[in-house]
């Protein structure tokens, strides 16, 4: 799979939050800043040139567009990938990284281009949520699991079994290759979308995006269990009350939400 490069140039600090936004509206997934320089890269599957045409016509920045292929990209992850450690309990690393002592999870990634890598701030808060959770016994549904990162802390924090599920083919193959890593006993994975979804859950992890989050939350709903938690993020501050009413209409209810660089995780009951 390739991606879309956008680099937005000379564009001050104040106006990248702003454009981080409404790209992250239209399918874009994730961002880096350099100076000046806003860098957004979405699958080139996803992309969609007159949805950057209406945002560049209100916010007129120049722009450069560079099509990624597969190889550069993952060349570019490891040279940048580095360790990250989370709220003291959980370590994750790549396999050409030590391991490092004294941390109650350790988590082995292989840096390619699947989304989850706990360096962006909605993976590593949906980290710190489960953290604080009991899954000895649960089961355990990981919504769009791109790495399957989370699936793996599930199951290294005591879940009876997890299910894995991704539509891209990258992601289910990324996937499988971290659970190998990692000794992980208790995880399928699964190729396909929520309607493929069988079963009822105890907890189900959903780090997407707002708009699939907000279709997807009635499907959740009718799958966990009473008394089960939806841990959620992909989204922003301000998108959060519409999240906790699509919640609500769906009887969950939410409990608690942490946030970094403005975006959102959230936790919810049934």
């Amino acid at each position: 799979m390739k991606y879309i490069e956008i680099r937005i140039h000379n564009i001050p600090a104040v106006q990248q939050d702003i454009l981080a936004f409404l790209l992250a509206e239209v399918g874009f997934e994730s961002f880096a800043q350099d100076g000046a320089e806003l860098q957004a890269y979405i699958p080139a599957s996803l992309y969609d040139r007159n949805n950057l045409i209406q945002i560049f016509k209100e916010h007129p920045f120049d722009y450069t567009e560079v099509i990624i292929p597969d190889q550069n990209w993952n060349e570019e992850w490891e040279r940048n990938f580095s360790p990250v450690e989370i709220a003291g309990k959980c370590f994750v690393r790549a396999p050409f990284h030590n391991s490092r002592p004294g941390y109650q999870y350790e988590i082995i990634v292989e840096p390619k281009m699947s989304f989850g890598t706990a360096h962006h701030e909605t993976t590593s808060q949906m980290i710190e949520l489960m953290l604080d959770m009991d899954f000895v016994g649960k089961r355990v549904l990981d919504m769009g699991c791109g790495t399957g990162i989370l699936s793996v802390l599930a199951d290294k924090m005591g879940a009876l079994s997890v299910l894995a599920i991704d539509n891209d083919n990258w992601a289910y193959n990324n996937s499988m290759e971290n659970i190998e890593k990692n000794s992980s006993s208790h995880i399928t994975v699964k190729l396909g979308e929520i309607g493929d979804v069988p079963g009822d859950f105890n907890i189900i992890l959903a780090n997407i995006n707002r708009n699939i989050l907000l279709d997807q939350i009635p499907y959740y709903s009718n799958m966990l269990n009473p008394g089960g938690n939806l841990l959620m993020s992909g989204f922003y501050e301000e998108d959060l009350s519409r999240i906790r009413e699509c919640a609500l209409v769906n009887n969950l209810y939410f409990e608690i939400s942490i946030m970094k660089n403005r975006w959102i995780a959230a936790k919810f009951v049934k």
